[in-house]
């Protein structure tokens, strides 16, 4: 997206303005799917640099085309009372030989000689990490994991101001109750708590709390060696402020790697303030296949709202990847096979989905509130989407291959009237309150496959509501309120 997304967009919206009456406009957007939200920046880039009175009138347009399509900025509830995808039970200690560590050379010096089957465990306080990266030095096992702990979470704070935290190139190793923040004083040096590459297979990160990186968790391939089959599970990435970079800005930055389980994070306030001012919350990308981001909740704008920029929820694809990153040095298709199911993804300035070449998708039972919707782009995208609610419009373009089943969706004309009938089957959507307002409607049956439980833990019912969840007080529930 990015730059690439101005010059797509700009034959459609000098087409729009030069259709004959406001239907005429009206059609152009509807038929090419552009929310007004989309339109309002595209206004202000295209004025920058004219005369004051084009500028400020392009300003006033495209805060009331934000108006009409967002309503109003309202106050947030504290993350600990957005509880979260489903209970998050405390991590057992796993088994193995234990060792107890004490200060931040002591960490260091553990991480580099663990042996498989140890489980290190941080007495509670403050580690900093500075000057370079924790670095691992052998893998695990299968049978015989290396666990780096915290016995509970919020006892271990670990403090870095170097570019990564730790640098995990060695497989089945898991980290687990921590919290991680970035102390740079320049945003650009703290790019990433967990840099997951190469040969580190299997690695699961759950329970963690990870604030204030660009790209908090980064997977990658590296010598021609793929860190497949990790899992992130019930993680808190998010952002005090926003992040003064012109680099990638995305809490989960995966690329070239396969069979990743992406569940039951909690993504909030990853704004880019330079550079294109392009983030997503996470995306999968480079050629990889398999990929589940599943019964994550993803807030764009959760304390941080209406900063100028465009932010994305969940993608397959992202903005695309160089050919010498990807997979099979082609990227064809910068996924293939991915599933994106179960998420509640609200607040976002624009798509809440975005497939970027993207083939063979399962997008079902998500729900989209306060985006421009789903986008399906370019010829190698395909996507089967089944049992969604979209607060806003889903559509395929530039080839893009959107086969609807049934979902629930809006439409781009009510979002310029302001109309948005979704969300009020919601108690106050704007403040994340997501209770309903009334009976909200069931599908006929659900979907044919392997039954599973929605984003709050419940099961399905046979008929279950359209979107991520049956009713999501079961979200609240205390044992994730804990976060």
């Amino acid at each position: 997206m990015g730059a690439r997304r101005w010059l797509v967009s700009g034959a459609v919206v000098a087409a729009a303005l030069g259709a004959a009456g406001l239907g005429g406009a009206a059609y152009v957007l509807q038929s090419e799917g552009i929310a007004p939200r989309t339109l309002a920046p595209y206004l202000e880039h295209r004025a920058a640099g004219h005369n004051g009175v084009i500028v400020g009138a392009a300003a006033w347009g495209g805060a009331k085309l934000m108006e009409m399509d967002r309503g109003p900025a309202l106050p947030r509830a504290a993350l600990a009372t957005v509880a979260g995808a489903g209970a998050r039970a405390v991590p057992a200690r796993p088994g193995g030989q234990e060792t107890l560590v004490a200060g931040a050379e002591q960490l260091r010096a553990a991480v580099a000689a663990a042996q498989p089957g140890a489980v290190l465990t941080l007495l509670p306080g403050t580690y900093r990490i500075s000057g370079r990266p924790l670095k691992t030095g052998r893998g695990g096992t299968a049978a015989a994991p290396i666990t780096l702990r915290a016995a509970s979470p919020g006892t271990v704070r670990l403090e870095s101001d170097t570019v990564e935290a730790f640098q995990i190139s060695e497989p089945h190793w898991r980290l687990e109750n921590l919290t991680i923040r970035g102390v740079c004083q320049r945003d650009d040096d703290c790019e990433h708590a967990l840099h997951v590459i190469g040969g580190a297979s299997h690695f699961v990160a759950r329970n963690n709390t990870i604030s204030d990186f660009n790209a908090h968790i980064k997977i990658n391939g590296h010598g021609g060696r793929f860190p497949d089959h990790g899992l992130l599970e019930n993680n808190t990435l998010t952002n005090a402020r926003e992040r003064n970079t012109g680099k990638p800005v995305t809490p989960v930055d995966l690329v070239a790697a396969s069979h990743w389980i992406l569940r039951g994070n909690l993504i909030t306030d990853f704004i880019k303030a330079g550079g294109d001012r392009v983030s997503y919350g996470a995306f999968a990308k480079g050629g990889g296949a398999h990929n589940v981001f599943e019964r994550n909740i993803v807030i764009c704008e959760h304390l941080l709202q209406r900063r100028p920029g465009q932010r994305v929820g969940l993608s397959l694809g992202g903005g695309g990847t160089g050919k010498m990153f990807c997979r099979d040095q082609r990227c064809v298709a910068e996924q293939e096979q991915g599933v994106i199911r179960d998420n509640l993804i609200a607040s976002c300035s624009d798509e809440g989905l975005y497939l970027n070449s993207a083939a063979a998708s399962k997008i079902s039972h998500n729900t989209l509130l306060d985006t421009s919707g789903v986008l399906v782009r370019f010829p190698a995208s395909s996507a089967d989407l089944d049992g969604n609610l979209v607060d806003g419009a889903i559509r395929g373009r530039n080839g893009g291959d959107a086969r609807l089943h049934d979902n629930l969706a809006g439409g781009v004309l009510s979002q310029y009237l302001g109309r948005h009938p979704l969300r009020q089957l919601y108690r106050e959507p704007a403040a994340l309150d997501f209770g309903w307002r009334e009976a909200a409607p069931r599908r006929a049956g659900a979907e044919t496959g392997e039954a599973r439980p929605d984003l709050c833990g419940a099961a399905r019912p046979a008929q279950p509501r359209y979107g991520a969840f049956e009713d999501f007080a079961a979200c609240l529930a205390p044992a994730a309120a804990s976060l």
